[in-house]
C-alpha cells in the first residue's frame, strides 16, 4: 500500500475481531506501519511477531487511559463495539458503554494526546427507506444499537480531535480464529449440512469483504484524511439473493433457501429495509477500490481451502 504518510504508529481496539485480525494482515503486509494491537484476553491472531499486543479491556478506563499515554500512537483505529443489534435492544446499559461512553473516552484522549481518531460507524444509522445513502444523508435509526452509533458519531463530530468516521455494511471474511460467524459463512456452512434456510426477500444490502474495510481503515490512517466515509462492498442484493449467490458459488442447493418476509421474525430489534451506499467519496478521496462479491468469495474459499490443509497438517 503506498502511504502518504511513509511510516506511523498505529492502535487498533478490538484486534481480535475479524476486522482487527485483517488490519493486522494488511499492516504486516505494509512493514512500515508501527502496530499496536488490543483487544481483551488472549492475542487470536496466528502470527505473533512484527508488532505488539497489549490485553486491553476498553471498558476499563484507568487502564484505557494508561496503554494510550504510555503507547502515544499516530492513529488509534476503533473496531471495539457491541454489534448484535437485537443484543443491544436486550441490554441498552451495555450498549451504551462499549459504544458510546468508551468512544467519548477515547476521543477524550486523542484530543489530549493529538492522536487521528478513525471509528467504525454502520449503515444501521439510516431507516431504509431512501438507500443506497450518501454520507451527508439524514440518519433516522430503528434499533438502540443505530441510535448508539449515531450517537457516538455526534461525540466525535464535535470533537477537536482530528477524526474520520468509516460507515460499513454487512462484513463477511474468514480468520484463522473465529469468535463469531458472518453471513457467507453462515449460509455456506448451513447449505453444506442440508440445512433449510429462511432467508428474508424485503431487505437490501451491500455486503463488505473484511480486507476491504481493513484497507480503508489504513487507507485513512496513511493518507491523514479527516470527515465521513461510506465503505462497503459495490453489489447491491436483496438479503435472499445475497444467499443465493453464496449458494451458486460452491455449489450448492438453493432449494434449501426459503424466501420469507421479515415481519414473520420475532427480533427484538427493527432492521431498516433498503440501506447500501455510494461509494463516490471514498474511490475519489480515499482510493478505496472494493472487491467484487464474486471476488469476494473467491478470497473467502482460498483462506477455508488454506485453513482446512493447515488443519490437517
Amino acid at each position: 500500500m503506498t502511504s502518504t504518510r511513509s511510516t506511523f504508529s498505529l492502535l487498533v481496539t478490538g484486534s481480535n475481531g475479524l476486522l482487527g485480525q485483517k488490519i493486522t494482515d494488511l499492516a504486516l503486509q505494509d512493514g512500515q506501519i508501527d502496530l499496536i494491537a488490543t483487544s481483551r484476553g488472549e492475542n487470536r491472531h496466528p502470527v505473533s511477531t512484527g508488532y505488539r499486543y497489549i490485553d486491553l479491556d476498553i471498558l476499563d478506563k484507568q487502564r484505557l487511559r494508561e496503554v494510550i499515554t504510555q503507547e502515544r500512537p499516530d492513529v488509534i483505529v476503533n473496531t471495539a463495539a457491541m454489534t448484535h443489534v437485537d443484543v443491544c435492544e436486550q441490554d441498552p446499559a451495555g450498549c451504551r458503554r462499549l459504544n458510546v461512553d468508551t468512544v467519548e473516552e477515547l476521543v477524550a484522549l486523542c484530543e489530549e494526546l493529538g492522536i487521528h481518531f478513525i471509528h467504525l460507524s454502520t449503515d444501521f444509522i439510516f431507516d431504509g427507506q431512501h438507500g443506497p445513502y450518501a454520507e451527508d444523508d439524514e440518519p433516522n435509526p430503528l434499533s438502540l444499537y443505530g441510535q448508539s452509533k449515531l450517537d457516538a458519531e455526534h461525540l466525535i463530530r464535535q470533537s477537536s480531535c482530528k477524526w474520520t468516521i468509516l460507515r460499513t455494511i454487512l462484513v463477511y471474511g474468514v480468520v484463522a480464529d473465529m469468535s463469531r460467524s458472518n453471513i457467507v459463512l453462515w449460509a455456506k456452512g448451513a447449505l453444506e449440512k442440508g440445512q433449510p434456510l429462511n432467508v428474508v426477500n424485503d431487505q437490501w444490502r451491500m455486503p463488505t469483504l473484511a480486507e476491504d474495510l481493513a484497507q480503508a481503515c489504513l487507507l485513512a490512517a496513511a493518507k491523514g484524511v479527516e470527515g465521513v466515509f461510506h465503505i462497503s462492498g459495490e453489489d447491491f442484493f436483496a438479503i435472499d439473493e445475497l444467499v443465493a449467490a453464496v449458494a451458486d458459488y460452491w455449489q450448492l442447493d438453493k432449494s434449501l433457501i426459503k424466501q420469507i418476509s421479515s415481519t414473520t421474525l420475532s427480533q427484538a430489534a427493527p432492521r431498516p429495509a433498503r440501506t447500501g451506499f455510494h461509494l463516490d467519496k471514498a474511490r475519489k478521496i480515499l482510493g478505496y477500490a472494493p472487491h467484487s462479491f464474486q471476488e469476494g468469495l473467491a478470497v473467502v474459499d482460498r483462506q477455508l481451502r488454506a485453513k482446512d490443509a493447515k488443519d490437517k497438517n
